[in-house]
């Protein structure tokens, strides 16, 4: 009986340990994702996937290269493109020169920009420029606006670079002087405002054509103008840097960041969910799931750039997915930024 007793504890104990074995691998998030960087269909991945929480790197990997042509390895220090991810410095420093009383958020930009020929300056305000509510088409200012200031949503590159104007207008400085002061401010080393000199630093961008030819881009076509909302320097540790700045109270006062974070219009993008979520300023705010989700995504097939940089409030996780590639058929451009970004919701590192 004592033998039987004896072999019943030593299965069960096999069993839990098959179990808890079985669980930890299930939950094992670094290894799914080396699996899935590794795949090749519906198409392949080239660039860093980058994880922190509470200031302590998860995950850190670059796959592929910096360079198609010369065949140079990537590392996790290279430098991308924002691009879209750019819209949430401007914001921060717009809303930097709210705490100063320079700007208003709910003033019509006429009083900032007093020569701008645009009739619509009369109505269209800074919150509206940052929230993409003001109606001007997202690339050619020109355009007449698509609908009435502040009753719809349409993304506007073009929003962020009037922004912009307001922004130096206000502050009296450049967005370099700005942008260099706030990657200092941050401690990111490794990012810069792009001119002549700084471009170096990029890695190259390569656009997957429709048909699977692979386009190298030499030089980005980005004008200055494009910078407010589309184009910064950065690499993915520094884009946790910039996360934990930002959101745990580096840059700005609590009740101007729960500003940036509150969203009065909804939106859907495809790697977020197939529902509308919030939309802040230069910020998606994912608060209808189970896990509270902050972020953006970046993309620009021409350029050859697809990013996704998130943030779990609750965790103090950023999650970080920064290619030098983009793929032209957009269903699947975002493919390997919303795997990963599966995994990660279903492993334990966020709960």
């Amino acid at each position: 009986m004592k033998y039987y007793f004896k072999l019943t504890c030593i299965a069960i104990s096999i069993l839990f340990i098959s179990h808890n074995s079985f669980s930890q691998i299930k939950d094992d998030y670094q290894t799914k994702i080396d699996s899935l960087i590794q795949v090749t269909t519906p198409r392949s991945f080239n660039g860093v996937v980058f994880i922190q929480q509470n200031g302590k790197i998860k995950y850190a990997k670059a796959y592929g290269y910096s360079n198609f042509n010369k065949k140079t390895i990537l590392k996790t220090s290279d430098r991308f493109s924002t691009m879209s991810i750019a819209k949430q410095f401007t914001a921060t420093l717009i809303l930097q020169e709210v705490e100063k009383g320079t700007i208003n958020l709910q003033t019509p930009i006429r009083k900032y920009l007093p020569d701008f020929k645009y009739s619509w300056a009369d109505t269209i305000t800074v919150h509206q420029l940052l929230n993409n509510t003001s109606g001007l088409d997202s690339e050619d200012i020109d355009k007449p606006l698509k609908f009435a200031p502040g009753t719809a949503f349409r993304y506007s590159n073009v929003g962020y670079y009037v922004a912009g104007q307001v922004l130096e207008k206000q502050s009296n400085k450049s967005f370099q002087e700005l942008v260099t002061a706030l990657f200092e401010k941050c401690k990111m080393t490794n990012s810069y405002y792009p001119n002549d000199i700084n471009n170096k630093f990029l890695t190259k961008g390569h656009t997957i054509k429709k048909d699977g030819i692979i386009k190298f881009n030499e030089q980005l076509n980005f004008d200055i103008h494009n910078y407010f909302g589309s184009h910064l320097i950065v690499s993915a540790p520094d884009l946790a840097k910039w996360n934990e700045c930002l959101h745990t109270g580096k840059l700005l006062k609590p009740d101007t960041y729960k500003m940036m974070t509150t969203y009065s219009i909804t939106n859907t993008h495809q790697l977020f969910s197939d529902k509308p979520i919030g939309y802040g300023y230069g910020l998606r705010i994912n608060d209808k799931d189970s896990i509270m989700e902050i972020g953006h995504t970046g993309f620009h097939p021409s350029e050859g750039f697809t990013s996704v940089n998130l943030y779990y409030p609750k965790t103090k996780t950023s999650v970080i997915v920064m290619e030098n590639q983009a793929n032209e058929n957009f269903d699947i451009a975002y493919y390997f930024e919303q795997e990963i970004r599966k995994i990660i919701k279903e492993s334990k590192l966020l709960k």
